[in-house]
């Protein structure tokens, strides 16, 4: 893997197909999902083939449009009706991430600006917007990773979540973009990586990532962490997140909130890489952030294979949410935001890309 980006890419597009890398058979296999159809899109983010909130939000665009040529329409009026219900089932998807709400209301206004080219020609720039989605995701990756990689320490270690690397966006990273970045730059530090029950991202994604990029890691179970904090064996903790509300509180995967308290505990820096597309601003506070709950066998299951006693039963909810009084920083491609977070946030989203 070259320090250009993932090798393996999470999402593409091939021709008029889209190609969803099955992030559920890594490390193991790897096999991509051919979509040429909004339906075989849209399942791709249920049943977990993509997940990320970044490579979610870019499947999504490409649901918009893979679904845009399938409408059956002869005016405008009539394929702007259509469009729109097609853009509220894939927004649908998955509920908690609001990269997903974001790419689509992208997809929409491409439609909105152009309604006077006519149907094919509108199907054509939303093919096109969805593809220059992805490489403006790996960019604003990049430019978070450039901004983040000054809180990993020169030597130490980082501890981190889930997997916010490049298989969960369009193919740098957000977290584990901040880590590359810090390692691209020659600083030698260790990573400890948290299992993330029950799908494993952590053991399979970013430990095969971390891997590939020859970065010196150590898997660990979640329950864990708190015990390295304790003897002091973390230096930073950073992770990716799936929505930010306006006064910076933080959705990520369930169990990040239990890690943010455990490093306010050790005095130990907690910081959030995300995309300016993962704000939300309309959101002025975590608890009106829905949390999306999937199924108990989730829990129960694993491979397929019962690791619960039969009639058990379990809640699997898939987010928790942080508090923005345990975050140090979010990391975002315009730069480091900090506290006071509303105010921040607002003129965060307000800057010019690069500035």
């Amino acid at each position: 893997m070259s320090n250009s980006g993932m090798a393996i890419r999470p999402v593409l597009w091939d021709g008029d197909v889209f190609r969803v890398l099955d992030q559920r058979l890594l490390p193991h296999k790897e096999h991509y999902i051919d979509c040429d159809t909004s339906d075989k899109a849209i399942r791709a983010i249920k049943n977990m083939a993509v997940r990320g909130a970044p490579a979610v939000g870019l499947t999504g665009a490409a649901a918009v449009a893979l679904g845009a040529r399938e409408i059956d329409a002869r005016d405008v009026d009539t394929f702007m009706k259509k469009f729109d219900r097609l853009c509220d089932r894939v927004k649908r998807a998955r509920p908690t991430g609001y990269n997903l709400e974001w790419a689509v209301e992208q997809m929409r206004l491409v439609v909105v600006e152009n309604l006077s080219i006519g149907i094919d020609a509108i199907v054509e720039k939303l093919r096109e917007k969805s593809e220059a989605l992805i490489n403006e995701d790996i960019e604003v990756n990049r430019a978070i990773g450039a901004w983040g990689k000054d809180v990993i320490p020169a030597e130490g270690a980082v501890l981190t979540y889930c997997n916010a690397g490049g298989l969960a966006t369009g193919g740098y990273g957000t977290a584990l973009g901040v880590i590359r970045a810090a390692w691209e730059e020659g600083k030698k530090f260790h990573v400890f990586a948290c299992e993330t029950r029950p799908y494993l991202q952590g053991s399979r994604l970013t430990m095969f990532e971390l891997l590939k990029e020859g970065i010196p890691a150590t898997l660990i179970t979640d329950n864990a962490a708190g015990f390295l904090m304790q003897k002091k064996k973390i230096n930073v903790v950073v992770v990716g997140a799936d929505r930010i509300t306006a006064n910076g509180d933080v959705a990520n995967k369930i169990g990040t909130y239990s890690l943010a308290v455990l490093a306010k505990t050790h005095n130990i820096p907690f910081y959030v890489a995300a995309p300016r597309s993962t704000i939300d601003p309309m959101k002025s506070r975590g608890d009106q952030i829905p949390i999306e709950e999937r199924p108990g066998r989730e829990i129960t299951h694993l491979g397929g294979k019962a690791i619960a006693p039969a009639g058990t039963e379990a809640l699997y909810l898939a987010f928790d949410v942080t508090p923005s009084r345990y975050v140090s920083g979010i990391i975002t491609e315009v730069g480091i935001i900090t506290r006071p977070y509303t105010r921040n946030i607002r003129l965060a989203l307000q800057k010019e890309a690069g500035k």
